[in-house]
């Protein structure tokens, strides 16, 4: 099966020599990483079977967030977390998409660009939750960036999702959403724009963005999602997984790379063939700088605001419910992969160069 490693090994150098000094920092850790990842590069664990007399060797993840070998665990116990505090509500899915003349200035920008998107898009939700027509209180919300379309196209968009339900101000009613209806959304999109565009003044990026952005009608969706658990386990994925998967890479052959995604608007598998210079910036253009948070909390779900959480718990009769903790994980053993029996730990194995071919790419490169 070809990985997305193997297209780094194969291609990476070449990638890198072509693109110079463009190539952006944070980019070149990605690469470096994913192509060590569970080699001897990283670094391991001997292991050895004393029922039929073989050693293994167990190599380090590089737990780097955009490696798809390294990211299922943390979105398991991320979804669990959230199960833990999901409200006896009804919940929303209220997503946000800038315009495509916008995609540019935040691809290059994107601490910046990413970080006004978010506030700004939360803060106009949060407003419009203000209004008695709507809600009248103070809402929660859970926020998760997305960056790309399942053929790997940028396409940068906030998925936030909403309990039915506020707290007026002074912390003692609760106050309902609707049946099925959150908020108008023409007027989200424009508060949004218009939040967006004041943001943008105070920064020097302004004149680098198209005027025409601030003129057109932005992409706002707010559908009903139940009791919010089917809405998490679509979000959790996000959170943690990169934009492809190395099970969705299909071949590579002579320089081109085919792989499979599900079309949006029929539900059905296609096939994309691309250079595989061209995947790779693909790839790269979904990676978020050091430090960046893709997943965000406002509200009552913000830790600054959890107590009144707690205060909406207590009016929805749930705050002496006994609070439910995420069992650990039994400790398995590690067993042989060719007998199935428990092996027996000998030591660690120190980070290394390992055998030749085995990863192409080295810190030189980058």
């Amino acid at each position: 099966m070809t990985t997305l490693a193997d297209i780094l090994r194969q291609y990476g150098t070449h990638y890198l020599a072509k693109l110079g000094s463009r190539v952006l920092p944070s980019h070149k850790r990605v690469m470096q990483d994913l192509t060590r990842c569970r080699t001897p590069e990283m670094g391991g664990q001997t292991w050895y079977c004393q029922t039929c007399g073989d050693y293994h060797y167990s190599y380090h993840s590089c737990r780097n967030r955009h490696c798809p070998k390294c990211q299922n665990e943390r979105t398991t116990e991320w979804l669990d977390r959230q199960r833990e505090r999901l409200l006896p509500l009804p919940y929303f899915m209220a997503t946000v998409t800038v315009p495509e003349g916008l995609r540019e200035i935040l691809r290059s920008h994107q601490k910046v660009m990413y970080s006004i998107f978010f506030r700004t898009s939360a803060e106009a939700i949060q407003a419009l939750a203000q209004d008695r027509r709507f809600i009248g209180g103070t809402i929660g919300m859970i926020g998760v960036l997305q960056t790309w379309t399942r053929a790997l196209a940028y396409h940068p968009h906030i998925h936030f999702l909403i309990p039915g339900c506020g707290i007026s101000e002074n912390g003692k009613k609760l106050r309902p959403a609707k049946k099925d209806f959150l908020m108008h959304v023409k007027p989200l999109s424009v508060l949004i724009r218009a939040k967006f565009h004041h943001a943008c003044k105070k920064t020097g990026l302004y004149n680098q963005i198209p005027q025409s952005v601030w003129k057109q009608n932005w992409v706002v969706h707010i559908e009903p999602v139940g009791n919010g658990e089917a809405a998490l386990k679509y979000l959790a994925p996000y959170l943690f997984r990169v934009a492809i998967s190395d099970r969705n890479i299909l071949s590579l052959r002579q320089g081109q790379v085919t792989f499979r995604y599900k079309d949006s608007k029929t539900n059905q598998l296609r096939t994309c063939t691309l250079d595989a210079l061209e995947f790779i910036r693909r790839f790269l253009q979904h990676v978020l700088p050091k430090g960046l948070v893709k997943v965000r909390y406002f509200g009552f779900l913000s830790t600054k605001k959890r107590k009144f959480l707690e205060k909406v718990k207590e009016l929805l009769g749930m705050l002496f419910d006994p609070i439910k903790k995420i069992a650990e994980k039994a400790s398995k053993p590690f067993c042989c992969p060719r007998c199935q029996k428990p092996m027996v730990f000998i030591g660690e194995l120190p980070p290394r160069r390992g055998p030749p071919g085995t990863v192409s790419l080295h810190a030189a490169s980058f």
